[in-house]
């Protein structure tokens, strides 16, 4: 995927205004709209055009905008990095009828999922502009936890940043810390709610909501499918070949014994019901055996290869591991 530009598309500066912008936005429109437009290829400008507006038109979606695109130049290859609008506060206003399907896939990219679902209470803004009481719109974020608080339950204070215009029509970004109690179990794409910290209402009508979209953030040792744990379990050759009993750390501190099967092999996976992500009903616990080789630099190990490679000479490593993918694609 290429990079935008979309302040060049308009040709402003990315300091512009909001009024620069506008009547930038009218003057290309004048020279490419289809309908009066002589210029060959005015439905494809126009449409870059449209775009470019779309997203330097509105606050929100302008400062999301050049929060990722900050260093990139158009044409680039480009890929948004995880989680890059984590902390963004939104409104949900800037998304009303924007269908990202209209632009191209840059625009979907970053806009097409965060406009999905965040429309709910913006009724009550326009409500509000005849007169009539009116509870605040809903507010959405990202916000980004350590496995460990997602599996404990934690509460942790949340930064957030909310674009707005200044005086002089230009973005500002204005931040509001927020305690948050994160419940146990919490898993990726779940919604925290707290009542009352969306948007003001008018007229005497109730505030809205603010919506936290949960994101996990990496781990060193697990990954999360669902509320399914998934990890590798380092195993010793003599532990995978006679059988043990291992111990595996988890998120909480706690540590859990699980018994490897003799004979078991790197690339099996052992499932342990229940003892992934706390839930109502609770996930899985999967794990993925890596048998590690003691190195043949230790002088006891690489004596015990050689007796191995002297007294096994039957064992075919290649035609062992042909025989057990047969009988995997045949089970």
């Amino acid at each position: 995927m290429e990079f935008k530009d979309y302040y060049a598309v308009l040709g402003v500066a990315r300091d512009a205004s909001a009024d620069e912008i506008k009547k930038a936005y009218r003057k290309l429109a004048r020279k490419y709209h289809p309908d009066v437009s002589k210029e060959p290829d005015a439905a494809a400008r126009m449409s870059e055009v449209n775009e470019a507006y779309a997203v330097l038109s509105d606050a929100e979606k302008r400062a999301a905008y050049d929060a990722v695109g900050r260093g990139h130049r158009a044409g680039e290859p480009f890929t948004p990095p995880p989680d890059w609008d984590a902390g963004f506060e939104f409104s949900g206003r800037g998304f009303e009828g924007v269908d990202a399907g209209e632009f191209s896939d840059f625009f979907a990219e970053l806009f097409g999922r965060m406009g999905a679902g965040r429309r709910r209470g913006a009724a009550g803004a326009h409500a509000a502009h005849e007169g009539f009481a009116a509870r605040g719109e809903d507010h959405h974020a990202k916000i980004v936890l350590d496995l460990e608080d997602a599996w404990r339950g934690a509460t942790r204070q949340v930064t957030l940043r909310s674009p707005q215009l200044d005086a002089h029509g230009r973005v500002v970004l204005v931040e509001r810390t927020l305690d948050v109690k994160i419940p146990p179990g919490v898993k990726p794409g779940q919604m925290i709610r707290l009542a009352g910290q969306g948007g003001a209402g008018h007229g005497g009508a109730p505030a809205g909501d603010l919506f936290l979209e949960v994101a996990i953030r990496p781990h060193p040792r697990f990954r999360l499918d669902g509320t399914t744990l998934i990890a590798d379990l380092p195993v010793a050759p003599w532990e995978a070949a006679l059988g043990a009993v291992v111990p595996v750390a988890l998120p909480d501190g706690s540590t859990l014994r699980v018994r490897v099967p003799a004979g078991a092999q790197s690339g099996q996976t052992l499932t342990v019901r229940g003892k992934g992500l706390p839930a109502r009903t609770p996930g899985d616990l999967e794990l993925q055996l890596r048998v590690v080789l003691p190195s043949a630099y230790d002088p006891r190990a690489k004596a015990l290869y050689e007796r191995m490679a002297a007294e096994l000479t039957d064992f075919d490593a290649r035609k062992v591991a042909a025989a057990e993918a047969e009988r995997r694609s045949t089970s």
